[in-house]
């Protein structure tokens, strides 16, 4: 019985195939300069699979029920932040995805436990942890600098 229902879910229409879409280079993060390489090796290792418009999608994501929770999980990381379209993004915002992000990978909220189990090779060391964070730190010291020449440069008109 559970197997002619296993069968029987693959003829259920999806909402949304698994699918990637375009990705321009230079709003992708491999575009900006300023990350630092460490931090991009982690980003690539970990993230992307889930936090960009280049998923590389497993076999699992072509059988329900599992594309089902597959692409809903894709969907939902892709808008909390995309990798694809990090340029796109103020630098204020990305300063604050970026504290987010080092949070995130402290407290071992990503990558989710259930990603992991599958992609092994997503699991962060202390030093790809250190990597995001340090980025994330740059990037916030970096801001805070621009906002203090800002606000001398508008004090000295």
């Amino acid at each position: 019985m559970a197997g002619l229902l296993l069968v029987g879910v693959q003829f259920t229409p999806i909402s949304k195939i698994p699918s990637n879409p375009p990705v321009a280079f230079q709003m992708t993060l491999d575009a900006d300069p300023a990350v630092p390489h460490a931090a991009r090796q982690v980003v690539a290792r970990a993230c992307m699979n889930c936090h960009s418009n280049e998923t590389k999608w497993p076999w699992y994501s072509r059988v329900a029920p599992a594309s089902w929770v597959v692409a809903k999980d894709v969907e939902q990381a892709r808008a909390i932040v995309n990798f694809s379209e990090w340029g796109s993004q103020d630098e204020a915002v990305r300063a604050g995805l970026l504290a987010a992000a080092c949070e995130d990978v402290r407290s071992k909220r990503m990558p989710p436990p259930s990603y992991t189990f599958m992609h092994p090779e997503a699991r962060l060391s202390a030093a790809d942890q250190a990597a995001i964070c340090s980025w994330a730190g740059d990037n916030l010291r970096r801001l805070a600098h621009a906002g203090k020449q800002q606000t001398a440069q508008g004090s000295n008109q």
